[in-house]
């Protein structure tokens, strides 16, 4: 399991290793493959509003993007690894969601995390059933992670 974890702010205050291996507990816990490739990016507004003008075609910011890459179910051949994709995190929304939601910023940033690397699982939201069922796995996970940390 290789997780790459990189900033493209200025300074970061995070502690980027967390989210390494908050990634790799829910690749664990989801069973993906063991030679699978992540990378996650924290980035700054700015960049953030301009990938979702770009691949969304959506106005102004958001918290988190996913880009698959390889079906997580990819047969892949011996040395080879599956390439889930990147999880793209804007820790400033996350800032702005926490106050709104009345939870911490570790917390929303945890819950951005899972919901990123879920997506590269191939969970969605599109319907409310799908959306119900991708909600209840990120709980489930963070209670987890809570309980193991």
């Amino acid at each position: 399991m290789q997780i790459s974890v990189v900033s493209h702010r200025e300074s970061e205050p995070l502690d980027l290793l967390t989210f390494e291996r908050l990634a790799g507990f829910v690749l664990e816990r989801e069973d993906a493959p063991s030679a699978v490739e992540l990378s996650i990016a924290v980035v700054e507004i700015a960049e953030m509003t301009e990938l979702n003008t770009t691949y969304r075609s959506k106005e102004g910011p958001t918290d988190v993007l996913s880009f698959p890459c390889d079906d997580p179910c990819a047969v892949v051949g011996p040395g080879e690894s599956v390439t889930l994709g990147d999880v793209i995190i804007a820790p400033e929304v996350a800032e702005r969601q926490a106050a709104e939601y009345g939870h911490t910023v570790e917390e929303e940033l945890n819950l951005l995390l899972v919901h990123g690397v879920l997506h590269l699982l191939g969970y969605d939201h599109e319907a409310d059933e799908e959306a119900a069922a991708m909600q209840a796995r990120e709980r489930v996970l963070l209670e987890a992670w809570q309980a193991a940390s």
